[in-house]
């Protein structure tokens, strides 16, 4: 047991410096970690580390999803709801249908229902990767918003595929007619059970008196509890968990306080960092394992059928996309869509984002050993073999050409929102006017007599004074006064941190006490650098 520990903590230091190395080399880190766990893997220490697919569908996947769920916005997602559907339900079930005929007609020994159980398998794209590398090129929004809306209902379109599909392989049986009422059964049932979990979390964090360390503690039982329950009726957890999620994120100001959404947003992030760290890493790991489980067929070969599936996956993503581009523009003359024309760059960007991840290679490993009186499952180590280099093409290939390829197209930002400076602006002059006429109305008289109010009454309207006219006048970052103020107030907050630890070595002075300003220091440092443009931030 104390050895199993240290090997995990030295899985997670190696995660870190792969991360580091990542960053370095501006590489979206996904990419670096199945690498990097692909070279360990052929490592003696590291060589029998296999992932427990119960372990992915019960521990990692249900905190993942759920903060997918809580970083997505709600109005993008309704925004773009519809092409964000026809990639989670229709290009999905296409996508397996693509996959089960062409493994089917070229593979032997690979039967229809062993084709839709590869296809439900390698169908959905990973996110995380994609949103990564798009984040890290400043990708078109709209195009960001799309793959993280895709991301939360894909995985359980295919799972489900996935489901029906292995139901037929071990009992030989499919009814059509049965398969679809189930299909529908499961994923209406599962996201009602997420709405419902949430909904019993929203009112215990909304009128019971919980704490900020209470609070981050029900949102990381919430997901589990919203997964367990739909998979206890045999109904999507996922579903469940994505919508229970959406809805509590949708909630978070009206049940939550500001230091428990202050403190949560840390303590997710983290979680979700070293979740997706040991899940990539742990991909890579595995194909030692993979290939030494192959039975009756070459590595060159089973390699061979990898890449093949690799390729129609790729192509058949790219057709689907143009497709669905084609049926926007056609569909936008009769009822109104976000994005009439989207264009030919959208779609190829969109559909070259199509990188294969965890929820595939954990899906292949819950494969059974065996079926029916002991006799093995039919192509079950072909199946894994194939899935990892779907994985690992993908994750690599199109991961590192993608940020070469949003360079090169450019594409246009269609959200039709106005430039993210202006926005701030606009916000930012609406905030110090509002903050003028709270004081006019409320404080009026106590304005004049008392010299703390007078002096948030001047900032304010400095702030507005600058707003105002900041399109009219552009300034360079030396010239700019509100560049000036919060370079200055930076480097006052620096100073005032130094004086703290100073005077936490006096005996009169409690450390309690200090830590607590250390702590308002570090907030205001925060939303100082977080106004400041990019070459500034660190």
């Amino acid at each position: 047991m104390h050895y199993a520990f240290l090997e995990y903590i030295s899985l997670i230091l190696i995660i870190l410096a792969l991360v580091m190395l990542a960053k370095k080399l501006r590489i979206s880190y996904p990419i670096i970690l199945v690498l990097g766990g692909l070279v360990l893997g052929f490592t003696k220490p590291f060589s029998h580390v296999a992932i427990d697919p119960e372990l992915i569908f019960f521990i990692f996947l249900p905190p993942l999803l759920y903060e997918a769920a809580w970083q997505t916005s709600w109005k993008q997602f309704w925004k773009f709801r519809r092409i964000i559907m026809a990639f989670a339900f229709p290009i999905v079930i296409v996508t397996s249908c693509v996959v089960a005929l062409v493994s089917n007609a070229l593979i032997p020994g690979f039967t229809i229902a062993l084709g839709f159980l590869l296809g439900g398998i390698v169908s959905p794209p990973d996110a995380i990767s994609a949103t990564t590398i798009m984040r890290n090129v400043n990708a078109p929004k709209s195009l960001v918003s799309i793959a993280e809306g895709e991301s939360l209902l894909n995985d359980a379109s295919s799972l489900i595929v996935f489901r029906f599909a292995l139901a037929a392989v071990v009992t030989g049986q499919f009814v059509l007619q049965d398969a679809v009422g189930s299909f529908f059964v499961v994923i209406i049932m599962g996201t009602a059970i997420g709405i419902a979990v949430g909904l019993v979390f929203y009112a215990i964090l909304r009128w019971f008196p919980t704490t900020p360390s209470m609070d981050i503690v029900l949102s990381i039982i919430a997901p589990y509890c919203m997964y367990y329950f739909a998979e206890a009726f045999h109904f999507s957890g996922v579903l469940s968990v994505v919508s229970g999620g959406l809805l509590l994120s949708n909630k978070r100001h009206k049940m939550l306080t500001h230091l428990s959404r202050v403190q949560g947003a840390n303590v997710w992030s983290t979680i979700g960092f070293v979740l997706n760290g040991i899940i990539f890493l742990l991909i890579g790991l595995q194909l030692p394992i993979i290939t030494e489980q192959l039975e009756g067929i070459t590595v060159e070969k089973a390699t061979w059928y990898g890449v093949l599936i690799t390729l129609v996956l790729i192509v058949t993503r790219l057709l689907c996309t143009f497709a669905a581009s084609l049926f926007t523009r056609t569909v936008s003359r009769y009822v109104p869509v976000a994005t009439p024309n989207p264009g030919w760059k959208t779609p190829l960007l969109f559909g070259w984002a199509g990188m294969r991840g965890v929820v595939s290679l954990a899906a292949a490993l819950s494969i059974p050993q065996f079926v029916g009186e002991g006799e093995p499952f039919p192509q079950r180590n072909l199946i894994l073999f194939i899935t990892f280099l779907v994985i690992l093409i993908t994750l690599v290939f199109q991961g590192l050409t993608l940020p070469w390829l949003i360079r090169t197209l450019k594409p246009e930002d269609r959200s039709q929102t106005l430039p993210e400076k202006k926005q701030e602006t606009i916000i930012l002059k609406k905030l110090a006017q509002r903050s003028l006429d709270v004081l006019d109305e409320r404080y009026g008289d106590l304005v004049n007599r008392n010299e703390h109010l007078k002096t948030l009454q001047a900032r304010f309207k400095n702030e507005l004074k600058h707003f105002s006219t900041h399109f009219e006048q552009p300034y360079s970052d030396q010239e700019n006064p509100m560049m000036a103020h919060q370079l200055a107030a930076l480097e006052i907050v620096n100073e005032q941190r130094k004086l703290l630890h100073q005077m936490n070595h006096r005996s009169e002075f409690d450390e309690e006490v200090i830590r607590k300003y250390l702590g308002l220091l570090d907030l205001e440092e925060t939303k100082l650098r977080e106004k400041l443009p990019e070459g500034y931030q660190s």
